[in-house]
């Protein structure tokens, strides 16, 4: 690891962070905003002070942004593994918290994807508009790596 992030550090971070993982709304109501006041009212209802996001969508239409996500930066390049790929989209755990992998055919769909990785400061006297310098640094890193 870089930048003095131990590991430690790292877990203290992960407790406080939740992943958004899914965001669908039906095509008829799509364009009129509701996904981001949809998103931005459930953030300031979720106990986590940090919110992320992984999101292919984020290139075409930047509603988590909307919604009061910063865009950090996205994940690229092909996956190596379906392992690899499988930390990255958050395959489930088994009964004993060990990771499953995701199916090949979720793997040969989209192990091309880039998404783009969005974090929500949402504490409540945080200023989603701003991270700092070492949250941002951090966010970005693990970005990249994954």
């Amino acid at each position: 690891m870089t930048g003095g992030w131990k590991r430690t550090r790292l877990q203290a971070l992960n407790q406080q962070l939740v992943t958004l993982s899914r965001v669908v709304l039906h095509p008829a109501y799509r364009g009129a905003g509701l996904a981001a006041a949809f998103v931005d009212a459930s953030c300031r209802k979720c106990p986590w002070p940090w919110v992320e996001a992984l999101a292919e969508m984020g290139h075409l239409h930047p509603f988590f942004e909307h919604a009061g996500f910063q865009r950090v930066g996205t994940c690229s390049g092909p996956a190596s593994s379906r392992a690899q790929h499988s930390a990255l989209y958050g395959a489930a755990r088994t009964s004993r918290g060990q990771r499953r992998l995701i199916s090949q055919a979720t793997f040969e769909k989209s192990q091309y994807a880039s998404p783009v990785y969005y974090i929500r400061d949402n504490r409540p006297s945080g200023d989603s508009s701003c991270l700092s310098g070492r949250a941002r640094s951090a966010a970005s890193q693990t970005a990249e790596a994954d």
